[in-house]
């Protein structure tokens, strides 16, 4: 039998995500750590597992249950936005004791206690959605069909609170711009006593609506969905305290932000932005933010009256970025709230304690036993574990070069750690090891040997990947460039990521493979994030340029006149546009999933790094793949997923069509089915050969 290569290994295992241990919750006494994991590598179905005196235990299976069927359209949604590639249990919830825990199956509720082990199903009157349970675990809170309903954990009672007012209206779902650019993926909380939530409520009749149809089955007719692109006009999100006695107070969100709001080119400081909300204590809290991203305020909330009080005001000259799990409240540090200034960091309202500078915080951890936990970066190819106390200080909780995570609760820290070696999760009582658990992800066939360099003037971090058998001065080596170089993601980092495989695959069949990290991408600082602004494509282009000569510079065996680039969404992005603007460094690129025309991309996401189109055109145009399409004098191939509700097949078609007017000859691959996240079977790893081919071909490469 033929050895499995990488490229059907990878797409079999999910881009070997299957069989990782994720979505840990601690007890409050550190006594017990869920998470959701499969079976192995290879499976798709998750499992719910209890992590208790040292050792796991099976808490429910789906598979066993008999819990099969399709999953409801809100929940479809929900997984694809959160780029979720497996089946079964994929997020539950929890009482605050973590003894009971609802999740749903194919709409079903279940539920079960950490004490007993067994699985329960709970009656409702529709089909579930984000199931939660009361902080005391007597009730169960779900969205069915768009209302939010609430149902005892024993299956009585089960009661709509807050309904619909119409087909566009929601209660407790997250819209478009929430899930996908601010990954707000909840939109209700419990009191802490248990008597009431705070509920999102999500007006969608203002949005476009666009219509998404599958080409290969001209049977079915196109799926509607509401998606607010650059420039036009937003859902419109209001909140709401419910009560289980059937009582309900409307929030009297601001309307706009004071004068102190930052001017600018385009100003508009209308809130529209829901970034956070929850219970501090008895009060509910929320941090809305304005249209043009440039304040927040922070608000506490009258859940008798629905009165605000702003405790805080956010600005920033540029935009607003929010650290993770922040705001939080904690008796030894008041607030803790993100700061913009230098690099972006947390400050303690109680003690005026920020962060250190040159300490960039990528995510507020949580808080435990009077200390706080977060991860910050002090070098941009690493990320680590921190605390915080008032009496100690700060302290690094992790040493090993990598992409350290954790999740806490009493004396129990859970560490995730991703080194260059791979995952392991380590659960300290004390600060003892206390036993681990379990990472059953296969190893890629394809050993990854990248080769971590610092570039040019601008100290650009990149990934250099070279053949297996390649020995120095054999001969010369055609380049390829995989970067993603887009906000809110780094792909030059030292942990076991799923490209590093990838890419030591390409090179491993005769190239150098590069991966460069430039201006915009996160852990560095805010000056690097923000250069950007009012330009998102040619300070990214130049970077690429310049670190492809800086490379070949060190590594005199790179043949700088054989470039290729390859990439998927902004890396997609980035390709084509390379191709357009230097074809003088990039001779042929592959583009997957390209927003070519950035007007179609959605509001949140755009007009925070290029204004609104109608006041600031020139800053689309000059973005625009589409209007600089016959610049185009080298290879492209273009691949989309024809079901791509994020990154729509317009933006593809769109940008064909124009090279097609200016006579520019390319190359066009459509993936019938596949949404934004390729990951099937016969497809992402059909797609990593092709692009093989065409790079081959294109550069006119032959292996010696």
């Amino acid at each position: 039998m033929t050895a499995e290569d990488l490229p059907l290994q990878f797409a079999r295992t999910k881009r070997f995500s299957l069989g990782v241990p994720r979505g840990f919750t601690v007890s409050p006494d550190g006594e017990r750590v869920l998470f959701v994991r499969t079976a192995n590598g290879r499976s798709t179905t998750g499992l719910l597992w209890l992590h208790e005196n040292g050792g796991e235990r099976l808490l429910a299976d789906p598979l066993a249950l008999g819990a099969d069927g399709e999953v409801p359209e809100a929940e479809r949604i929900r997984r694809e936005r959160a780029r979720e590639t497996s089946g079964g249990i994929v997020s539950y919830a929890t009482d605050t004791a973590v003894r009971l825990v609802a999740f749903a199956l194919a709409g079903a509720l279940w539920t079960v206690r950490t004490d007993e082990g067994v699985p329960r199903p709970v009656p409702t009157r529709g089909p579930v959605v984000a199931p939660r349970p009361s902080p005391d675990g007597t009730h169960i809170a779900y969205v069915s069909e768009g209302a939010l309903w609430v149902v005892r954990a024993d299956g009585t009672g089960d009661r709509m609170l807050a309904e619909p007012e119409g087909p566009e209206i929601t209660y407790g779902l997250s819209d478009h711009v929430s899930s996908e650019s601010l990954e707000r993926t909840r939109s209700f909380w419990w009191s802490p006593d248990g008597t009431a939530l705070l509920v999102v409520r999500v007006d969608n009749t203002p949005v476009q609506r666009w219509y998404i149809s599958d080409p290969a089955h001209p049977e079915r007719p196109p799926r509607a969905v509401r998606y607010p692109a650059a420039g036009t006009a937003n859902a419109r999100l209001s909140l709401h305290v419910v009560g289980l006695d059937g009582g309900r107070v409307d929030v009297a969100l601001p309307e706009k932000a004071a004068e102190s709001h930052p001017d600018a080119e385009w100003t508009d400081p209308a809130f529209e932005y829901v970034v956070h909300a929850g219970w501090s204590e008895a009060a509910p809290v929320a941090v809305v933010q304005t249209r043009d991203q440039r304040s927040a305020y922070l608000l506490r909330v009258d859940p008798a009256t629905g009165a605000t009080t702003t405790l805080h005001h956010l600005r920033d000259a540029a935009w607003l970025e929010f650290v993770p799990g922040t705001p939080l409240s904690t008796p030894a540090t008041g607030l803790v709230l993100t700061t913009q200034e230098g690099t972006r960091g947390l400050l303690m309202t109680a003690t005026g304690v920020r962060t250190p500078e040159g300490m960039y915080v990528h995510e507020l951890l949580g808080a435990a036993g009077g200390r706080l936990y977060f991860m910050a970066a002090e070098e941009p190819t690493e990320a680590h574990v921190w605390s915080y106390d008032p009496g100690s200080g700060f302290a690094r909780l992790t040493d090993e070069p990598g992409v350290h995570h954790a999740a806490v609760g009493g004396g129990t820290v859970v560490l995730d750690s991703l080194t260059p070696d791979g995952r392991t999760v380590t659960v300290l009582r004390d600060g003892v090891p206390a036993g681990r658990i379990r990472v059953l992800a296969e190893r890629p066939v394809t050993r990854p040997r990248p080769r971590f360099l610092t570039l040019g003037e601008r100290e650009l971090r990149a990934a250099l990947y070279l053949p297996e058998s390649y020995e120095p001065g054999a001969r010369r080596l055609p380049v390829i460039v995989h970067s993603y170089s887009g906000p809110g993601a780094q792909k030059v980092v030292k942990a076991a990521m799923w490209h590093h495989p990838v890419n030591q695959w390409f090179a491993d069949q005769g190239f150098a493979v590069l991966a460069v990290d430039g201006r915009g991408t996160p852990g560095r600082d805010r000056a690097w994030e923000t250069a950007i602004h009012g330009d998102q494509l040619m300070p990214v282009i130049e970077d690429q340029a310049d670190a492809v000569r800086a490379a070949a510079e060190l590594f005199p065996e790179l043949d700088t006149g054989r470039v290729a680039i390859r990439g998927w969404s902004f890396g997609g992005y980035l390709a084509a546009g390379a191709v357009l603007h230097r074809p003088d460094v990039f001779h042929a690129a592959v583009a997957g999933a390209a927003p070519t025309d950035l007007r179609l991309y959605d509001t949140h996401w755009k007009e925070r790094f290029l204004g609104h189109p109608d006041v600031q055109p020139d800053h689309y145009e000059r973005c625009s793949l589409v209007a600089h399409a016959h610049k185009l004098t080298r290879p492209l191939m273009l691949v989309h997923g024809m079901a791509d509700d994020n990154v729509a097949p317009a933006h593809m078609l769109r940008f064909s069509a124009a090279l097609l007017a200016a006579g520019r000859p390319h190359t066009v691959l459509p993936l019938a089915g596949a949404t934004h996240l390729v990951a099937q079977e016969g497809v992402i790893d059909t797609l990593l050969r092709l692009d093989l081919d065409f790079i081959k071909k294109s550069l006119d490469h032959r292996t010696v």
